[in-house]
This record gives C-alpha cells, structure tokens and sequence, in this order.
C-alpha cells in the first residue's frame, strides 16, 4: 500500500542527502595497499559497544575521553539518576552493599551500590565466576554466583530497533538505562587489559593490527537486522504483511516517544497498548491500534528477530511467523557474479543444516539427534545445538540460496571447514577470497548465554589459525561486532544530534569494536579514526574485487582502506 511505502522513500531521500554527507573515497595509498590483499576474513562477534570492551585500549578514544554530558543517564523525565537500578542477581543490593538510593517512574525506592557513572563489571563478576548458565537455560536475570558454569556471564541486556533510538536519545547518549529491561548494567565496561585478544596482541612478535575507534553499527537495535546489513546494506521487508492486529500481525505499537513497550524505569503513555514485535509499526493500523507518531519509521520492514522461511529455523515456528524469503542483493551475490569464491562459515551449521557427515558433524546417522547438546525439539537430520542462533545465519534468509542450491551447498559452510582450510596451509594459501565466520553461540561472546572471556580466547584461536598459514602475508582479517548488546557508549552516531555522516531512517547507530590485523600496516599497532559503520565492510569488499555497491549506504561510506593510512597514537 502507498502509506507503506512512505518510508521506502525517505529512505532514498535521506540516503542520497547522506551521501553527499561524506563521501567513500580513500586515500591513494590506502587503496595501493588494499590491492595488495587477496583474501579478506570477517569474524563476526556478538554485542558489545566500544565503550563496554575497547574502551580501556590505549590511544583510543575511551572511556577517559567521555564527557560527562554524555555519560551521566538521566530519567524518563531527563532528571539524572543519582544511582544505577541494577536487576542482574549478582549486581543487586544484597548481595553488593547499598551506597545510594534512587526512585522509579512510580515513586518506589530502591536501593544500589553503583552511583550514576561507568563501572567495572569484572570487579564484580570476574571471569571465573560460575556465573553463566548451561546450554538451553533460561535466566532472564542472570546466574547466581556459585550456581552456574565459570565464565563470569551478565543477565542479557534488551537491543532492539526503537528502543535504541529512545535510548541514543538524538545523540545525547543519556537514556540507555532508561530504556532498557537490564537497567544499570547498561552502564559496565570490561577491563580491556584482561581480554585474550588484548593480550594476545601485545604479546612480542604480535601482528600488526589497527584499532578503527569511530566505526557504528549499521542499523538500530539487534543482531538479525545487523547481519542482514553486513550482507545486503539493505533492510529485509515482508511485503504485504498481515495487518489486522490479530495473532499474525507482527507490526509494533510505539507510543509517543517511540518506545514499544514498559521497563523497570520506564512507563510508557500508553501501557497496555504498546507492542515489541518483530515488524516496524503499521503506516496503515487498524481499528484501535495507535498510529505511530510523527517521525517514526512505519511500514512492513523486518527490524527484530525473526525466523527464516527455511531451515534451519527454531523448532515449532510456524510458517506464519517466519520471514518470507528474500530477494534483494546480497554481497555473495555480486562476488558469485564475478567469479569470485567465497563462504559464510558458521559454528554449528552442519548439525543445522542437516549436513550429515560434514564438517564439525557430531550427531552420528540417526534416526535421532545424539549430540546431548541439541536444542530441545529439533527432529534429525536438523540437530542445532542449544546455543545454535538462527537469525545469526543471514543469507539463510535469501531465495538465492534457498535449500537444494549449488549455491547453498557451495558457500554456507560450517566454520570447522574455515579452520581445515587454514591448517592446511603450510605450503600454499587454501582460503577463499572472502570468509565471513560466525562463531556458534557459546563462543560468540553474547551477554546471557556466552561468556566475553571465552568468545575473546576462541577469537585469538580463529586469529592465529590464518597468522601461522601461508595466507597471512596477504591477508585482512576484520573482527567487528553485531551491535551494542544494549551497552552505552559516548560517541554520537552519525546521523543523530546533528552528527555529519552516511545515514538514513534504519542507522547506524551505537559505536562497536572494530579491529583490522593486516600486513602492509604503517606500523605494529595503529589507530584508524575514519568514520565507518558495518557496511564499510562491504564497501572494502567491493572496492578490492570491484564490485557494484549494493545500496546507496555502502556507495557512501568509507572503506577499510584507511586503516593502512593510519599511524601510531600518541600517548
């Protein structure tokens, strides 16, 4: 319908006055090096703001840089809070002792021990704290020191599509605790100093590598609408989809602030009648359901997470709760297109897929799945484990790589087939031009399920396995993350409070890690400044093996070129 189309336009409208915002061109020498590259890997974690795990990194714009405007998180009402509400078990007071004592919305008091500023969470929660839950458990306030598997795992923080715009506040960065179901936590920062990767890269005979410390997630909110941009540049749509506020209308009801639902700090005007689904609100709602107010994004876009048409999807969700396959573009595409090879490798995608016998099988030949850590109601050959993340599989959401496609049996691959191929290559380089590599829950690094300790010391192993084979003279690898995870970060995206950059009505949004380990850096360690968002990795892509963009938002950005342009800080 034309009123759901009203946002496709702006889109385009908004895109095109991004682009002449900043254009992506780079520097000559950058490119000369970029030429010199003949494979490129992205490892792909899961969130963490920058603020919450590089934060600590030296030379780069941190934790010590933010000003207190944009630190201090104010109330529903912009008032600031005098202390931090904190709900993760481990956080509370008791068990932690009471320092200060705040109100809600509603006038109740409560008590904490963390005052309105960034905290530590490995003071509290170190890594060896037997705070994370076992594989399939539900904790929805996390693990009670002393209960749990060792790791030192957070409850899970809230990261969806408008809620981050609450939270980002047009770029004031004052409201992630407002708009958040992990209120506080939002606020807690890892020590850098004490992450794998930290000190495997400061290790003697490291290799080079370059900090990008103003690079953004594309897109607002979670890890399914992020993949999709790292792949497409582009937001998945339901045309056509049900709308009459019925079981399968899957459109969000936002009030007047933008916000879909109720948090311990935040009470929406309209209670009740505020929906989080998986849809961006109706242009068009029907009888009895709010319109979305002014400069609210409407329509039929896909923006939460959702399941794929295909499998592998979460057992038992029915065919109208899943996304209809996609038709837009992707970057596997364009590099098929051009001949040239490349694979998204996932941990766990062979017990899936149900690819019996392949890499990384672990659950025999039947007729039931026999890998204890199988997801509960799974059916054989289909075995996800547990922690297996379907909406973390983003081209398995594409009609072009639809199940029973050479292309689907040539380029979705299970991450065990990345690390063969990379101990494989004593003698000659065996990697495909482009890898993407998408660790398996337990190693993603996830709040919640996964532990930040352990996903960073698989993250040094997925490393090392391309810096001791033949291909790392030649070779960029680029570790970024997801999203946020709901953690607060400083730096003003571009596109908010006025902030210059390539943006449109889906982002980007919160600054996260990014991290380039490359030959034919301008030294051993690097700082990168260059505005980037997650489709700058695209563009990279693009540019090296001269490929169309995809959209208006990867033909804007900068590419990762930069990173060889760029120099030691100072300290």
């Amino acid at each position: 319908m034309v009123g759901r189309l009203r946002a496709l336009s702006l889109l385009t409208l908004l895109a095109l006055v991004a682009v002449t915002a900043m254009g992506g061109t780079a520097a000559a020498g950058g490119a000369d090096r970029l030429s010199k590259i003949d494979h490129i890997v992205v490892i792909y974690q899961e969130n963490h703001s920058f603020d919450n795990l590089y934060g600590m990194w030296e030379g780069v714009r941190g934790l010590r840089d933010a000003p207190r405007s944009r630190t201090i998180q104010v109330n529903q009402a912009g008032r600031p809070y005098r202390c931090l509400m904190q709900n993760d078990v481990n956080l509370t007071s008791p068990p932690l002792s009471a320092r200060c004592t705040d109100t809600t919305p509603t006038g109740t008091e409560f008590s904490s021990h963390f005052r309105n500023r960034p905290f530590v969470i490995d003071r509290y929660i170190p890594p060896e704290a037997t705070t994370c839950p076992r594989p399939g458990m539900s904790a929805p306030n996390g693990v009670p020191n002393g209960t749990g598997l060792p790791g030192g795992c957070t409850r899970d923080l809230v990261h969806r599509f408008y809620q981050e715009q609450y939270q980002l506040n047009d770029g004031r960065q004052n409201r992630y605790v407002t708009g958040s179901d992990a209120v506080g936590l939002t606020m807690g920062v890892y020590d850098t100093r004490d992450l794998p990767i930290y000190e495997y890269l400061h290790r003697r005979g490291h290799p080079k590598y370059a900090i990008a410390d103003n690079f953004f997630q594309a897109a607002f909110g979670g890890s399914f609408l992020n993949h999709q941009w790292l792949i497409a540049a582009s937001n998945p749509v339901w045309p056509d989809a049900v709308n009459d506020g019925g079981p399968d209308d899957l459109h969000s009801v936002v009030d007047e602030n933008g916000m879909p639902t109720n948090y311990p700090l935040y009470v929406s005007p309209l209670d009740g009648a505020v929906k989080d689904q998986a849809l961006t609100a109706s242009c068009d709602p029907p009888a009895g359901v709010p319109a979305p107010p002014p400069g609210v994004l409407c329509g039929d876009y896909a923006v939460n997470t959702i399941q794929p048409a295909y499998q592998p999807y979460a057992p038992g969700t029915p065919e109208s709760r899943r996304l209809p396959p996609q038709t837009a573009p992707t970057i596997g595409d364009r590099l098929s297109g051009a001949g040239i090879d490349w694979a998204w490798y996932s941990g766990g995608w062979s017990n899936a897929n149900g690819d019996v016998g392949g890499p990384g099988w672990t659950n025999g030949t039947g007729p039931t799945c026999s890998d204890p850590e199988t997801i509960a109601g799974a059916t054989f050959p289909n075995c996800p484990n547990a922690l297996f993340q379907f909406h973390h599989q983003p081209f398995n959401y594409y009609a072009s790589l639809a199940p029973g496609t050479a292309a689907r049996a040539a380029h979705l691959r299970d991450e065990q087939e990345f690390l063969s191929l990379a101990e494989s290559s004593d003698k000659s380089c065996n990697l495909k031009p482009v890898s993407f590599i998408k660790p398996v829950g337990a190693e993603n690094e996830h709040p919640g399920y996964a532990s930040a300790t352990a996903g960073s010391m698989h993250l040094v192993d997925l490393v090392k396995a391309v810096e001791h084979s033949r291909c790392a003279r030649n070779t960029m690898v680029v570790v970024t993350y997801d999203e946020f995870g709901g953690q607060w970060d400083h730096v003003t995206p571009p596109g908010q409070g006025g902030k210059r950059g390539p943006h449109d009505v889906f982002g980007p949004s919160t600054r996260i890690p990014a991290l380039v380990i490359s030959p034919h850096l301008r030294g051993s360690f690097v700082v990168d400044r260059t505005q980037y968002d997650t489709t700058s990795v695209l563009a990279t892509i693009e540019r090296r093996f001269d490929l169309e963009p995809l959209s208006t938002r990867d033909a804007a950005v900068h590419d990762l070129s930069g990173v060889f342009e760029a120099r030691r800080p100072r300290h």
